[in-house]
């Protein structure tokens, strides 16, 4: 059965990637899902009013199971299972890792959904591409 990592940043344009899954799943793909998160690193601001690095991670945590909420309730209502996994750092690196140490056997993920960080950063689904040791599957946002 395969296992697929489909990383979700809080976008409805990232839930496309679940939509696309689950029609997959409906024709009679078999397969497992890791839904992913990664959090920017804490800037030095919040680091320094933090005073408490287990604080930041505790919302870095909370925040990436908030993101991820909608998705695993998707998989999960169809029946499929669903694993999370969540990260802090830099997105491209973070999700590659996630990937092996996972066992992913591919990725679906949205085209984008980053808005303005994206264009002046460059788009993590291009650097995933680039990155991923496994087959990605890019799922256009409609319009």
């Amino acid at each position: 059965m395969l296992k697929i990592l489909i990383p979700i940043d809080g976008s409805s344009h990232a839930l496309l990637a679940v939509h696309h899954a689950l029609r997959l799943v409906g024709a009679g793909l078999k397969a497992r899902f890791v839904v992913a998160n990664v959090q920017a690193s804490a800037n030095l601001y919040e680091m320094v009013v933090a005073h408490d690095p287990g604080v930041l991670q505790k919302v870095s945590e909370s925040a990436a199971r908030d993101l991820l909420r909608p998705a695993v309730a998707l998989l999960s209502a169809a029946g499929v299972q669903v694993e999370s996994a969540m990260a802090s750092g830099d997105a491209a690196q973070q999700l590659a890792e996630i990937i092996e140490r996972h066992g992913c056997d591919a990725v679906f993920m949205s085209t984008h959904g980053g808005g303005l960080r994206s264009a002046v950063l460059g788009s993590v689904s291009q650097e995933i591409v680039q990155r991923s040791p496994v087959p990605v599957t890019l799922v256009r946002v409609p319009g």
